[in-house]
């Protein structure tokens, strides 16, 4: 049965900065707010401490490298919703500093996950995105440090301005490619696969505020952000905000006002538009 109520869906949501950005928008949005994990046993144990500080997030499994997965949500929230209004593709990974696993597989898994799969979800739910939805794509600042590590060529292809995703994704490829024969920084490449796979969440948000600056649908807003050095899994606890404020901006960006225009294809930290290198 399909609602008109509003409805928001955070990817990679069971934990740390994904964790809060359900909590806030469950406390602020005034819709039904999804909470997503790959495993779904630790999405509802997610939801359950949630409803145990009086809040009502809903669940849905979601595997970002899984198409299936994909599909299975999307239909779910044409179903029920026919439409999204917010959408925080949070899901992300890194390889631990002290990892053992070979630079071409750090490249190949890192960019895969971070990067590939992410056009795969927004391939799949940007038709859904109503009038004035809200979308915010997780970056961070390691993209800015990466790019400027890169060839003047290779950082004149990203900021093409007319560059669109299947060249990006090529620009990408690129890069994994030659993680594998282990040439990346020869072929003047950054040598941090994390950058790298952010330096395409970042273009990957302008591509997308181009094209959906030019869709039927009215006043649809996105940004990519980066929330800090939080103190999560992912950085083994070592950063120095709380997930809590590491949720902030990308809390901030996903529930702007429906009259404010910008910021609109930005890239944002700590709530402030940041020059693109």
């Amino acid at each position: 049965m399909t609602t008109t109520k509003a409805v928001a869906v955070v990817t990679g949501s069971n934990k740390g900065i994904g964790l809060q950005i359900v909590k806030g928008l469950c406390q602020r949005f005034n819709g039904d707010v999804y909470l997503t994990a790959r495993n779904e046993d630790l999405g509802l144990k997610a939801v359950q401490s949630l409803r145990e500080e009086g809040l009502n997030p809903k669940f849905h499994q979601l595997d970002i490298t899984d198409p299936a997965s994909i599909t299975r949500l999307r239909d779910h929230l044409q179903a029920h919703y026919g439409g999204i209004d917010v959408l925080v593709n949070n899901a992300g990974m890194a390889f631990k500093k002290d990892t053992e696993s070979p630079f071409s597989e750090q490249a190949r898994v890192t960019c895969g996950v971070n990067f590939f799969s992410q056009v795969d979800v927004c391939d799949a739910l940007f038709p859904l995105l109503r009038p004035h939805a809200r979308v915010v794509n997780m970056s961070s600042m390691a993209a800015q440090w990466s790019i400027v590590k890169c060839s003047s060529d290779i950082q004149a292809r990203f900021k093409d301005s007319t560059i669109t995703t299947a060249q990006l994704k090529s620009l990408v490829q690129e890069f994994i490619n030659a993680a594998q024969t282990g040439d990346h920084v020869k072929q003047g490449w950054a040598d941090m696969a994390y950058g790298v796979s952010k330096i395409g969440m970042t273009v990957l948000t302008f591509i997308q505020h181009r094209a959906l600056s030019q869709d039927g649908r009215p006043g649809i807003v996105i940004n990519s952000c980066c929330p800090g050095y939080v103190q999560t899994d992912l950085t083994s606890g070592q950063g120095k905000k709380t997930p809590e404020q590491g949720a902030d901006t990308p809390l901030y960006l996903a529930l702007l006002p429906s009259n404010v225009t910008s910021p609109n294809g930005e890239f944002v930290s700590d709530r402030e538009v940041q020059k693109w290198t």
